[in-house]
Formats: structure tokens, C-alpha cells, sequence
């Protein structure tokens, strides 16, 4: 299992476009991918999950992968956090 925890800095914070983003990468891969928020663990291959969480801009949130390809997700997922929404 690996994790890191990242800042939301988009002004809308997880919204529909980038849940859907994260979402389309996720399901890339064989791993179980949690986001972890406040009392909230979001299946990160699952749009409505990721939503659900109700991310806001300024939040903190925790990427967890746990399988067998669980550092190439977790570092794909990042990056693409870090370059779309972040």
C-alpha cells in the first residue's frame, strides 16, 4: 500500500470534470484507489463516489493505492491531479 496526501487548489474544488478525469485514469488500473477525506474514503473509479466526498478548494486529501501496480497508479494519478485540478 502507498499514499501521499495532496491540496485541492482548484477554486471549485473536486468538481464534475476533474472526478471524471481522475476517474478515467483510475480504472486503468488493476489496484484498489481509495481517496481519503475528512471521515470519507472515496472509490477513486467511481465519479459519483468521488463527488460524494464533497472536496473543497483548499482541502486536504489523501491518495491511497493498495495492489499490484499501485506505485504506477499512484503516481499517474498525481500527476494528472497536479497538472489538471490542483
Amino acid at each position: 500500500m502507498v499514499s501521499r496526501k495532496v491540496k485541492i487548489k482548484d477554486l471549485s474544488g473536486l468538481h464534475l470534470t476533474p472526478a471524471g478525469k481522475i476517474c478515467t485514469e483510475a480504472i486503468k488500473y488493476n489496484s484498489k484507489i481509495t481517496l481519503r477525506f475528512k471521515n470519507t474514503e472515496a472509490n477513486v473509479k467511481s465519479v459519483i463516489s468521488i463527488l460524494s466526498a464533497c472536496v473543497k478548494c483548499g482541502s486536504e486529501v489523501e491518495l491511497v493505492c493498495d495492489g499490484e501496480d499501485e506505485e504506477e497508479a499512484l503516481e499517474n494519478i498525481l500527476k494528472l491531479m497536479e497538472a489538471e485540478i490542483i
